[in-house]
């Protein structure tokens, strides 16, 4: 895994268009003068369009994969291609604009 660090303001979305959102970025680590965002930290998923009698609407998401060199207070930061499971979907995030100057592996 490579590619640009996610920061708290990124743009990072369900597969149904729901917009998630960090509920503890790291505060260790600014990028681009937001909190850089750790595996830990779980997302919570607003505006998701999948009903529910289709087993939606995406609701929060964990990150599952994330930085294996770079890390944050301990924790592996994530990146463009990190890894994650929105519940109770089971889709992943996908991170769509972040930063574009600090990339880790």
């Amino acid at each position: 895994m490579s590619g640009l660090l996610l920061h708290a303001q990124a743009t990072v979305l369900c597969l149904h268009g729901g917009q998630a959102q960090p509920t503890v970025p790291s505060p260790r680590v600014q990028l681009g003068g937001q909190p850089a965002v750790t595996v830990s930290a779980s997302y919570v998923v607003s505006g998701c369009a999948l009903p529910p009698n289709a087993g939606g609407p995406c609701v929060t998401a964990q990150w599952t994969v994330a930085a294996t060199r770079i890390t944050i207070g301990g924790v592996p930061a994530l990146l463009m291609d990190s890894q994650s499971i929105c519940v109770p979907t089971g889709t992943p995030l996908n991170p769509v604009v972040t930063q574009a100057r600090a990339q880790g592996s």
